[in-house]
């Protein structure tokens, strides 16, 4: 593993596995509140990842003992006071514009969730591909405890991670709930001993970047602007999705080597 040459001092640590990016929450005294300097850090993370070829997978994990304990509340107060119009372009709408960015990209993104994930850091979870989480993780729509709702896409993306009943339960509710809970609803996809978390995470994230990249890009993209369509609609992204990398090397070669038996050799074209 080495770090990044792009990596800030704070609020981000970046480092890299192969052609894995790790991007580790780096704010563990505010237990990696997410505030506005961390939300654009990540957001010019995803810039640079979207744009180097060497990075096929992301994970994001937090440092200390939280992966990310929800928005910055007490930095987003200010603009609170100053009525709704602020409140929305300082607090809310940030905070959209990432997990809509991390939802939509090109590229998988899993979450390795090492502890706390309140709030904004749930919303981030639920946000990811893929989410794997330490036993000890603990989860919480917590907004409603604070007078506010989620606000970093959560009443939207919750229903559709796990069914509006339980979303709606845990959004009006704003009880605490453990990885094992966490994963039988759908948040997650695994839940690991703690000590397994990054070998885990990583081990998902080479998995995945071992495959086609432009293929992968191309599920990914399928899945994201299928999930709300009519299946009518859904079907036609997906056959969309597949004309668009039938013509690629890697699908040709993909196909040859299985008729032929043999391990197929991806190129990245």
């Amino acid at each position: 593993m080495t770090p990044d040459p792009r990596t800030p001092t704070e609020p981000l640590r970046l480092d890299r596995d192969g052609p894995v990016a790790i991007v580790r929450l780096a704010r563990p005294d505010a237990l990696n509140a997410l505030s506005n300097e961390l939300i654009g850090g990540l957001m010019d993370a995803l810039d640079a990842f979207e744009l180097d070829a060497e990075v096929r997978a992301i994970v994001i994990t937090g440092s200390g003992r939280a992966f990310s304990a929800g928005a910055d509340i007490k930095g987003f107060l200010p603009h609170m006071r100053r009525g709704a119009r602020e409140a929305v372009a300082h607090f809310l709408r940030p905070g959209q514009q990432l997990t809509a960015r991390v939802e939509a990209f090109a590229k998988p993104v899993i979450a390795a969730v090492n502890g706390l994930a309140f709030g904004g850091g749930c919303e981030l979870v639920e946000a990811t591909h893929i989410a794997v989480a330490a036993a000890s993780a603990v989860f919480s729509k917590a907004e409603i405890n604070i007078g506010i709702i989620p606000t970093f896409g959560g009443t939207q993306r919750l229903p559709r991670n796990i069914g509006r009943k339980a979303a709606t339960e845990l959004i009006l509710t704003g009880r605490r709930f453990g990885a094992d809970e966490a994963l039988q609803l759908g948040l997650v996809n695994r839940v690991v001993p703690d000590e397994a978390l990054m070998p885990t995470a990583l081990g998902l994230a080479r998995e995945i970047a071992s495959k086609p990249p432009l293929t992968v890009s191309a599920a990914l993209s399928a899945i994201h602007r299928g999930q709300d369509a009519a299946i009518e609609s859904g079907l036609a992204i997906e056959e969309a999705s597949f004309a668009a990398i039938v013509p690629t090397r890697d699908a040709i070669e993909g196909v040859t080597a299985f008729v032929e038996k043999r391990p197929p050799q991806f190129a990245g074209r």
